[in-house]
């Protein structure tokens, strides 16, 4: 006689109960499975260091910094070199209107001639009177031993870098102001030279041409 196997009974869950650990799905344990949960796992990449800027590459950039300057500067001298000239014309401009005795003749050339002359006469007075020169290093500073002597020899060479660059942006604006005010200055001159030689014109057309008798 065979006796049956009998198969334990299936259990009832009801709602809200906890599931019984042998029912509950094995949680993987192999190699394989473990390897899968890693690779899932969001890998960042390793930030690169910022390489350290070498000396050589700070003394060639002071060495351009530096040239340029000395072309600014040169620049500076070429423009006060332009608002001398321009000062010898506005001068020598006035005078013949004198000489000419064209600035008292009450018409309307006389009153143009004028105002060109103040105006050219203002924009050169600009010219001549620009804001401060920047310097770098400002030796009035009281602090400067203070702070830049405390410095290693590869931060000052640095803060100098950027106190340069500082100073080449604060004198090129000055310098775009002269040159803007010579450039004016310069068209004003022209203009009222051509007003005076058209009002010479209009008097020697309205008082008649000489006559030469051979």
């Amino acid at each position: 006689m065979v006796n049956a196997v009998s198969t334990p009974p299936t259990p009832v869950l009801h709602p809200g109960e906890p599931i019984p650990l042998d029912l509950a799905e094995p949680l993987p344990t192999t190699a394989d499975s473990l390897a899968e949960v890693q690779l899932s796992l969001p890998v960042e990449a390793p930030t690169p260091e910022p390489e350290p800027i070498s000396s050589v590459t700070i003394n060639l950039a002071a060495q351009d910094v530096r040239m340029v300057l000395r072309e600014q500067n040169e620049q500076s001298q070429t423009l006060t070199t332009k608002l001398n000239i321009l000062f010898v014309a506005n001068g020598a401009l006035l005078t013949s209107l004198s000489i000419s005795r064209l600035l008292v003749s009450g018409s309307l050339f006389s009153l143009a001639e004028v105002l060109g002359f103040l105006i050219s006469f203002s924009l050169l007075m600009r010219a001549f009177l620009p804001r401060q020169v920047a310097v770098t290093p400002n030796l009035e500073d009281h602090q400067f031993l203070e702070t830049y002597l405390a410095l290693t020899a590869r931060d000052y060479q640095l803060q100098m870098l950027v106190n340069l660059a500082e100073t080449y942006n604060a004198n090129k604006q000055r310098l775009e102001d002269i040159s803007q005010s010579l450039r004016y200055a310069a068209y004003t001159i022209w203009g009222t030279t051509a007003i005076m030689l058209v009002h010479i014109l209009a008097i020697y057309v309205t008082k008649g041409a000489p006559r030469f008798v051979l």
